[in-house]
C-alpha cells in the first residue's frame, strides 16, 4: 500500500471527545506549537549562574536598567525583597521598626532563647536582625546573637522567642542587651476560602478574643502578592492589600526599600501612569494614612511627578475617583493610551486628560472581572485577562477567546489560590501563559498557555510563580516555590522555616537545569472511513526536524471509543535521528499516536506523519 499522509492540526483540543478531536492533538505536557507544528519547549538554567535559594514564594518578577545601563531584578516573596544586580542577590526587605534595649531569657542547654521588646507588634514567622548585643546573655558570646533571626514564637506582646546558634550555658532572666530590626510583618503563602482555625499564627493573641487587624477586608485570607513598577531608575513596590515603597538603586544594593512619605497605607494595586507620571493606588484608602477607611473600588492618584503629595489642592494634579461596578478592584494594566482597570465584575478605563480632573474613567466592559491581580497582561495594545470561567480580550471591545481547552481549565480549577494565579508573555514565540492551582492544589501546578497569532493553545506542568519577559535580560525569567525546601537559603537566618523560590533563565537549552525535561504529545483517535473497519498499521515513517536524542512513539489502538486502550508487543518504538521508518503490527478501529522524550538535551519538532495502513479484520 502506498503510504498515507494524516494531517493533524495544531493546538491542543480538549473540548472534544478523544474520538472527536480526530485531525488534531489532545494532551500534551513540555510541548508548544509554533509554526503549525509542535515542538518541545525549551528548558532553564539558574538564574545568575548559580542555585540561590531565596526566602517565600515569590508573586512578582521585575526587571529594569538605571540610569547608567546596569540592569537589575527585583522579586518580592511572602517574606522578603530581593534585587539582584552586579551577578548578586540582595536583602532589601523594608524595616517597619527599630527597637533599642531589648534583654534576654534563657534556659540552660536550650538553643530557644526569648528576646523582651516591649509592645514589639511582630508575628510569628517574621524576621529581626539583632545588633549591639552586650553582656553574653546566659553565657551565649554575644557574636551568635549578633545575626538575622526568624521568630520561632510570640510569647505575649512583650516577648517573643528565637533560636541559637548555640545552647545557654545558663538560665537567666532579663539580661544582657541588643538593638532589634524590625523586618514587615511576614504574610502567607497560601489562600484561605474563610476565617476559622489556622488562619493566625498560634499564639498571637488571647484565647477566646476576637482576632484584630483582620477587618471587614479580610485581608489575612490572602496570599501575600507584591507588584513592582518603574520610577525613572527607581521601583515603585506596591504590596498588595497594604503600603507602598520605594527602591532606589542609587542609594546602593545594601539599602532597604522604604515607604513612600505621604502616600496611602493600605492599597491593592500601584502603577506609575505615562506619559503624564502620576502614582496611582487602586483599591486604597479615602482618607491617606488611615487603611481603615481602604475603599477597594477608590482610585487616588499623586501629583504629577510628586509620588508623595496625594492630597488634592487647586495648584496640583492629585485626585481620586470611586467606580461603582464591581465589590473590589482587582488588578491594573497600562495599555494604549489609558490604564485598564479590572475588577472583580468588570473592565473601567482610565484616561490622562488634564486639569481640572487630571483623569478621565469609563466603564468598557460588564460581567467580565479578572480572577487576581496578576492574571491580566496587555501585549502590544491587545489586552488579555483570565476570569472565573474563560479568557478574555479587550482590543477595543470586550470579547471572549475562544478557548480549545476551557473546560479542562475551568473544571479543575482552585478559585480560593486565585490571588497566586499568574500571566507572562514569551515575545519570542508570541505566547501568553497563565500558571495557576489546578483542584486540590494549593500552589502553582498547571499552566495554559495562548499563540496570540497562531490561535492555538497548549497545556503543561512547569510550575512558575511570576514570569518577566525578555527586555532587561537575554532570556525569560520565571520563579519556581518549594513550599517544603529547608535548603540553605539567602540570606543565612538562623531558625528560618521551610520555602524557598528559585529564580530561573527560561529558554535556555532543553533541560530542566541538569536534569532531563519530560515531554510529551498525544494526537486524538482517527480511523478509516466512518469507522466501521479495523485497520492495520504496516509501518510509519518519522518526519521530526532538529532531533536530538532518542524519541520514543506509541501507537494507541482502540476496537471502540469507549474501549481499552491495546498496544502492539512493540511499542514504543524508539526513533533515533538517523532512523528512516519504523515498522509495526498496529490494529484497531481507532489510532493514536503518541511522542515522547526524556533524555538529557533532548529536542525536537514534529512534522508530518507518513503511514502505510490497509483495511483489515478482527482476529
Amino acid at each position: 500500500m502506498p503510504l498515507q499522509r494524516v494531517f493533524l492540526k495544531p493546538g491542543i483540543d480538549k473540548q472534544n471527545t478523544e474520538y472527536g478531536a480526530e485531525g488534531g492533538w489532545i494532551d500534551c505536557d513540555y510541548v508548544r506549537f509554533q509554526y503549525g507544528l509542535p515542538e518541545k519547549l525549551g528548558g532553564w538554567t539558574n538564574f545568575g549562574g548559580e542555585v540561590t535559594n531565596l526566602i517565600g514564594m515569590i508573586s512578582e518578577v521585575f526587571t529594569w536598567n538605571d540610569l547608567s545601563g546596569i540592569p537589575y531584578a527585583i522579586v518580592g516573596t511572602n517574606r522578603k525583597v530581593y534585587v539582584f544586580a552586579n551577578d548578586d542577590w540582595f536583602d532589601v526587605t523594608p524595616i517597619r521598626s527599630t527597637i533599642t534595649g531589648a534583654t534576654f531569657t534563657t534556659a540552660s542547654g536550650s538553643n530557644q532563647v526569648q528576646v523582651n521588646v516591649p509592645a514589639h507588634t511582630a508575628i510569628q514567622g517574621d524576621f529581626v536582625t539583632l545588633s549591639a548585643v552586650t553582656g553574653n546573655p546566659g553565657g551565649i558570646p554575644d557574636a551568635d546573637l549578633t545575626h538575622e533571626f526568624e521568630i520561632t514564637s510570640i510569647v505575649n506582646a512583650n516577648a517573643f522567642t528565637i533560636e541559637c546558634p548555640v545552647p545557654a550555658a545558663t538560665t537567666a532572666t532579663n539580661v544582657g542587651s541588643a538593638t532589634v530590626q524590625f523586618q514587615i510583618n511576614v504574610g502567607s503563602d497560601i489562600n484561605y476560602f474563610d476565617f476559622g482555625w489556622g488562619t493566625g499564627a498560634w499564639g498571637a493573641e488571647a484565647w477566646g478574643t476576637p482576632r484584630t487587624g483582620t477587618g471587614a477586608a479580610g485581608k489575612e485570607l490572602f496570599s501575600r502578592v507584591w507588584q513592582f513598577d518603574s520610577y525613572g531608575e527607581d521601583v515603585i513596590c506596591q504590596l498588595v492589600d497594604g503600603p507602598t515603597f520605594i527602591w532606589q538603586p542609587s542609594l546602593g544594593t545594601n539599602t532597604r526599600a522604604t515607604a513612600v512619605a505621604g502616600a496611602p497605607t493600605a492599597s491593592k494595586y500601584a502603577l506609575i501612569s505615562t506619559p503624564d507620571r502620576h502614582l496611582v493606588c487602586f483599591g486604597t484608602e479615602t482618607i491617606i494614612g488611615s487603611s481603615a477607611t481602604q475603599d477597594p473600588m477608590f482610585v487616588r492618584f499623586s501629583d504629577q511627578e510628586d509620588i508623595s503629595d496625594f492630597v488634592a489642592t487647586a495648584t496640583n494634579t492629585a485626585g481620586g475617583q470611586r467606580l461603582n461596578d464591581g465589590s473590589q478592584i482587582v488588578t491594573a494594566i497600562r495599555s494604549r493610551g489609558q490604564i485598564l482597570i479590572f475588577t472583580d465584575t468588570a473592565l473601567h478605563g482610565m484616561q490622562f486628560i488634564g486639569p481640572p480632573y487630571t483623569f478621565g474613567f469609563q466603564q468598557l466592559g460588564a460581567n467580565c472581572g479578572c480572577v487576581g491581580p496578576h492574571a491580566a497582561v496587555d501585549v502590544n495594545g491587545l489586552s488579555f485577562w483570565m476570569g472565573v470561567e474563560a479568557f478574555y480580550v479587550f482590543d477595543g471591545t470586550v470579547k471572549k477567546v475562544p478557548c480549545s481547552v476551557q473546560d479542562f481549565v475551568f473544571r479543575d480549577i482552585n478559585l480560593v489560590q486565585s490571588q497566586k494565579f499568574n500571566v507572562g508573555v514569551n515575545s519570542q514565540f508570541n505566547e501568553v501563559t497563565w500558571w495557576y492551582c489546578s483542584q486540590g492544589f494549593d500552589y502553582i501546578n498547571r499552566f495554559v498557555t495562548y499563540n496570540y497569532l497562531e490561535n492555538t493553545w497548549h497545556i503543561g506542568s512547569m510550575p512558575r510563580t511570576a514570569w518577566n519577559d525578555v527586555g532587561t535580560f537575554t532570556k525569560p525569567t520565571g520563579c519556581e516555590y518549594f513550599p517544603d525546601s529547608v535548603a540553605p537559603a539567602f540570606p543565612t537566618v538562623y531558625g528560618v522555616t521551610a520555602g524557598r523560590s528559585r529564580v530561573y533563565n527560561q529558554e535556555t537549552g532543553f533541560n530542566a537545569v541538569n536534569e532531563p525535561l519530560p515531554a510529551y504529545l498525544q494526537s486524538g483517535y482517527f480511523d478509516i472511513g466512518d469507522g466501521d473497519q479495523v485497520m492495520f498499521m504496516k509501518r510509519f515513517v518519522p518526519d521530526f526536524k532538529n532531533q536530538v536524542g532518542n524519541i520514543q512513539v506509541q501507537l494507541l489502538t482502540r476496537l471502540y471509543p469507549q474501549a481499552p486502550v491495546t498496544n502492539s508487543s512493540l511499542d514504543p518504538y524508539t526513533v533515533e535521528p538517523t532512523t528512516q521508518k519504523i515498522d509495526t503490527r498496529a490494529r484497531g478501529r481507532q489510532m493514536s499516536i503518541r511522542i515522547a522524550s526524556d533524555e538529557l538535551n533532548s529536542r525536537w519538532r514534529f512534522g508530518t506523519w507518513r503511514v502505510d495502513i490497509q483495511a483489515d479484520g478482527i482476529r
